[in-house]
């Protein structure tokens, strides 16, 4: 599940931690201080003697009275006899400050806490340098998974200001992006989970059924995720009932009574043909009646450009008026996914979205584009062929399959 993105995301933690690692340790702040201010120490040692030599022998003052005699002996000394000890100098040259005890005198003493920095040291910075064509990667990378382009460009657009500027550990550079890829892909995934529970039981202290219409183009797994909802329902003690509203399919009718025997479900169902409304409009009234906490209506697969069955699903919302519209789509339907959840959308409103055949989407970026640009959340996936391969999805469940 998701092996093609989980192996992108993971090959683009790996680079860049790799990169980083390879760059030079970063120095403390406070050790390039220190160096400076050694430097200046330094500067105004060596400068006073240079100039003390250099000025003192115009203004020396001579031995002899004659001025001219005493520059030839002097020259001629200083040929025959250039030892220092022996130079025509009273003024003894001043001997430079001994560098060590300049460094002891002048030099900052340094705090516990910058200690303690300079210890723990081994630090990078990443730059925006380090980022830019891994970041381009990346993004290409998701493309390649299924993930829409304006999806592509707000995880690469995130990703970049979270980690541009971060100051890690060389040895934590990779769980540290990580984390960050993570806030990423919660961001995009609008981070929020539907208290369906919640709503159910408030619905039933009124004494009104819980009603819940599922639409989407034909061929997705509607019927059988109906099925394994009822289950999921089962196991937690609420009772449900079948809507037959699919009066357009050969063969519909008789998929969801043989899943409502297996159930134990009661199934409301009129002929072939009949009015999809006139039957969820039944099925209502039986639940009221009999105490039954939730309605589950299936309609026929209609393609978003099918104007009769659109039409007709819009006639169905304004009767009924359910409680829930779940939009029922693929996993493995990749951008089309995106485009199908909008003109439903358009049509009738959607309040959430069920994927089925998640454990065969290879690629992982439906999901994610699905939830980024619709920001209609997705509250069921499909796991597999059994009642049972069923869950409510979840965020953090979905990224961290992607990132572990």
């Amino acid at each position: 599940m998701f092996d093609l993105l989980k192996k992108k995301i993971g090959g683009f933690i790996n680079a860049l931690a790799r990169k980083e690692q390879e760059k030079p340790v970063e120095k403390p702040v406070e050790a390039e201080e220190q160096k400076e201010t050694e430097k200046e120490i330094e500067k105004p040692i060596e400068q006073p003697i240079v100039e003390t030599i250099s000025q003192a022998a115009p203004t020396t003052p001579s031995v002899k009275k004659e001025p001219e005699v005493f520059e030839v002996k002097m020259k001629e000394e200083v040929k025959e006899e250039p030892q220092p000890e022996k130079a025509p100098f009273s003024q003894p040259v001043p001997q430079p400050t001994q560098p060590r005890e300049a460094e002891e005198k002048f030099k900052p003493k340094l705090g516990l806490v910058t200690r303690l920095k300079s210890v723990f040291s081994h630090e990078v910075t990443i730059s925006e340098g380090d980022v830019k064509s891994l970041l381009e990667e990346f993004e290409m990378s998701l493309l390649e998974s299924d993930v829409s382009l304006d999806t592509a460009n707000f995880l690469a657009e995130d990703l970049r200001k979270r980690i541009v500027g971060k100051r890690v550990s060389k040895a934590a550079v990779g769980e540290a992006v990580k984390q960050e890829l993570r806030g990423a892909l919660l961001d995009a995934m609008h981070d929020g989970k539907m208290d369906l529970l919640e709503k159910i039981k408030e619905k039933n202290a009124g004494g009104e059924p819980f009603v819940i219409l599922f639409v989407g183009p034909n061929g997705m797994g509607k019927t059988t995720s109906i099925a394994k909802m009822a289950h999921w329902f089962k196991q937690k003690n609420i009772s449900s009932v079948f809507s037959a509203s699919d009066t357009f399919r050969a063969a519909a009718q008789e998929q969801i009574q043989e899943h409502a025997k297996r159930l134990g479900i009661r199934v409301i169902a009129h002929q072939y043909g009949a009015d999809p409304a006139a039957v969820a409009f039944d099925a209502v009234a039986h639940a009221r009646a009999n105490k039954i906490s939730v309605v589950l209506i299936d309609t026929a697969g209609r393609q978003e450009t099918a104007y009769n069955l659109v039409k007709e699903m819009e006639k169905l919302v304004r009767v009924i008026k359910p409680d829930l519209k779940i939009f029922v789509g693929e996993a493995i339907a990749g951008h089309a996914l995106v485009e199908q959840v909008r003109e439903f959308h358009k049509a009738i409103g959607l309040d959430a979205i069920m994927l089925t055949k998640m454990d065969a989407d290879a690629k992982g970026g439906s999901a994610l584009s699905v939830v980024h640009e619709t920001k209609i959340p997705i509250i069921f996936v499909g796991l597999g062929q059994a009642y049972s391969d069923f869950r409510e999805f979840d965020a953090q469940w979905f990224v961290g399959n992607l990132l572990n």
